[in-house]
């Protein structure tokens, strides 16, 4: 195809691509109020994460001279934008569907003040959840040479720390911008936890990838989980009929789920202390202090010849003879 042709067919392909937006009203946004930048919405958020670990995230020439100016003015810039944030997801949440119509929602920015002002007095307290969680993974893992470590490395660590600090947007309910942040750590870490999830002290996610905890799920202390895992609901097919129920399962305190193992359902409860083996697909409670297992045993069949297994163990065992190894968690 040469220029002529191409400069030929070029309106023809735009006045299509025009046309599918008037015919498609779903997907498309007009006159309506503005939606919070999800590139500024980042931005606040690696702010928000220097302001957690300092000296991790963005500028690492801290001092104990410097902290508090540098952290003062780190908190100035944070409560600025995430109040421009949160006011244009309050006039969303009222749909206010036009920027002229802005006077009809007064209340939105009062609202925004007080709730980004809650969210700052909140970060001590999120911070010192964050430290226990840096110390269980530090503890449980014994590849983590330091503290330091586990901070600036591990991606169970950034996914936490982020949807702990969306959690506290969401119990204000505030829509939009902390499934903002939960998907913005999704896409770095491979690990989706979705903002309404109430997470326990010493929580620990060792590698992450392919972790889903869902919206009402509920997690007690001390709770450690591997890849994979999934805290899902029964049946997402009813969809939006599901919406403000109970949909997720509750894991207690001390429990440890191996990876790939699924749980689902709102309803379903693991029991304190349990332990839940890999790929373990469960829609029931388990009590308090069990062992589930994929296969309950394993066969181990010796092959050798019978001579080289007598030389072995001092033994003589039929070649046919088989022993159970069992599984050791």
């Amino acid at each position: 195809m040469d220029s002529s042709q191409f400069n030929q067919r070029l309106p023809a392909a735009i006045d299509a691509v025009i046309n599918s937006i008037d015919e498609i009203a779903s997907m498309r946004r007009l006159d309506r109020a503005t939606l919070p930048s999800r590139d500024n919405a980042a931005q606040t958020l690696e702010k928000l994460l220097q302001v957690v670990f300092p000296g991790y995230f963005g500028r690492q020439n801290l001092t104990t001279e410097n902290v508090r100016y540098q952290t003062a003015a780190l908190c100035a810039e944070i409560a600025e934008e995430l109040y421009e944030h949160v006011r244009f997801c309050l006039r969303y949440r009222e749909r206010i569907d036009r920027p002229e119509d802005d006077e009809k929602c007064g209340h939105c920015d009062n609202e925004a003040a007080d709730v980004v002002a809650s969210f700052i007095e909140g970060l001590p307290s999120v911070r010192k959840l964050l430290s226990f969680d840096v110390q269980a993974a530090f503890d449980a893992d014994p590849a983590a040479t330091s503290v330091d470590e586990t901070i600036f490395c591990y991606p169970g660590i950034y996914a936490i720390a982020v949807q702990r600090l969306a959690h506290e947007l969401y119990r204000a309910k505030i829509p939009l911008l902390p499934r903002v942040w939960t998907e913005i750590a999704h896409s770095h870490t491979g690990i989706d936890i979705h903002p309404g999830a109430q997470l326990g002290t010493r929580f620990f996610i060792d590698h992450g990838t392919g972790v889903v905890i869902g919206e009402t799920t509920t997690i007690g202390d001390n709770v450690k989980l591997y890849q994979g895992v999934t805290l899902g609901a029964l049946s997402p097919a009813h969809g939006q009929a599901l919406r403000g129920t109970k949909r997720h399962p509750t894991i207690e305190n001390d429990v440890t789920l191996y990876a790939g193992c699924t749980i689902l359902g709102g309803e379903t409860v693991i029991g304190a202390g349990s332990t839940i083996g890999g790929n373990v697909f469960i829609t029931a409670s388990v009590p308090p202090r069990h062992l589930v297992l994929a296969e309950p045993k394993m066969k181990l069949r010796d092959r050798r010849p019978r001579s080289e297994r007598g030389a072995d163990s001092g033994q003589d065992t039929s070649a046919d003879d088989a022993s159970d190894l069992s599984w050791s968690i």
